[in-house]
């Protein structure tokens, strides 16, 4: 672009006229007028007589972040062979922000191997600070529960032992309940835990454990029926939390026990 020597009818040096074309450029004006005007209203024209293979590729639909995440961790969880490389993976796995509030990976307890999988919702307090899921009340409950019908988490026998673990391994803060995107994003490892476990009865300890493995709510009127999560029988049970909060409520609990022990009695592990 030449500049132009007069401004208003003033005589312009080159230097100020370089000037006042720095400030045109501060204020907006990226590029220089046409010696001739443009109908910027005939553009959509000359751009359909253009041939079809000059036309611009569409931009590329957006990326699904979540769905992404949740790749992820079905990759990463996966790739475990053992429990020991499943729970490295998952203490390891950075996308997932609850982790960063909580103060211990709470993976399992009991033991491996054993027919019964006691699935829950998440640490609490007390299991963020020990870093073993069900260790407070509710787990205390929890033990006095399954020893009623002969099992136990610390027992040596697999065939009367039980081994537990939550849908998330940190605790949500507050205690609050875990978010469906939590879930999601943990989900896989979840899915290859009971698969390296290999339990023969699962069971599904409140509304958060319905959720993920049989995207179902309601634990009042799930609890009690057998299903199956994982490609193995389940049962859903009311939290021991909440037989803490409402003891009338034990009464069904023991039903659902009763009806474990019959199902361990009628189907030995092969």
């Amino acid at each position: 672009m030449t500049a132009d020597p007069t401004y208003r009818g003033f005589a312009l040096d080159a230097q100020t006229a370089l000037a006042l074309l720095q400030w045109q450029a501060e204020l907006g004006a990226d590029e220089p007028c046409l010696d001739d005007p443009l109908d910027r209203y005939d553009l959509p024209d000359r751009i359909a007589s253009v041939p079809a293979t000059a036309a611009p590729a569409p931009p590329p639909a957006p990326r699904d972040e979540a769905r992404d995440l949740v790749a992820l961790a079905e990759q990463s969880a996966s790739a475990a062979g053992t429990l020991a490389a499943l729970a490295a993976a998952q203490e390891a796995f950075e996308p997932i922000e609850l982790k960063k509030g909580a103060r211990n990976f709470c993976f399992a307890d009991g033991r491996a191997g054993a027919r019964v999988m006691v699935i829950g919702e998440a640490p609490g307090e007390e299991e963020d600070l020990q870093g073993r899921p069900f260790v407070g009340r509710a787990g205390q409950l929890l033990d006095r529960m399954f020893g009623a019908i002969g099992l136990a988490r610390d027992a040596a026998d697999a065939e009367k032992a039980i081994y537990i673990t939550n849908v998330l391994p940190w605790r949500p803060p507050g205690n609050r309940r875990p978010e469906a995107a939590e879930i999601a994003l943990m989900l896989p490892f979840l899915r290859r835990h009971v698969e390296l476990a290999q339990p023969e009865i699962i069971v599904l300890m409140g509304n958060t454990p319905c959720i993920a493995a049989l995207n179902r709510q309601g634990i009042l009127k799930l609890r009690g029926g057998w299903t199956e999560a994982f490609g193995l029988s389940a049962l859903p049970m009311t939290h021991p939390a909440y037989l803490l909060r409402t003891p009338l409520a034990k009464r069904e609990a023991w039903a659902d026990l009763l009806s474990i022990a019959a199902r361990l009695d009628a189907g030995p592990r092969p």
